[in-house]
């Protein structure tokens, strides 16, 4: 298993419309920099790829440090869970399309 960390800053600009008074990172936003960070870490790009699944668990919020887990199989899945405190908040998989 590989592990990765992802800081989202206290002050993010996504967060503020996202909701007011109550500010959480956006699903997609999180999505796409969780497999950014994978992309940089195993030196692949996903510009074109198949979202196996993406399962978003519990909110992600501004100042949140998320924990990175991933694999990669032998037929080219990565698979990722990722936390915040011990809280999981996002799984799936993706396959990079050749």
């Amino acid at each position: 298993m590989n592990r990765l960390s992802l800081h989202f800053a206290a002050i993010h600009p996504t967060a503020a419309g996202h909701f007011p008074g109550n500010p959480i990172i956006p699903g997609a936003l999180l999505l796409a920099e969780v497999l950014r960070r994978i992309e940089q870490a195993e030196g692949t790009r996903f510009a074109s790829c198949n979202i196996r699944a993406a399962k978003f668990l519990h909110p992600v919020r501004p100042g949140d440090t998320v924990e990175i887990e991933y694999a990669v199989s032998v037929s080219g899945t990565i698979e990722f869970r990722c936390a915040v405190a011990g809280i999981n908040v996002l799984t799936g998989g993706v396959v990079a399309n050749a």
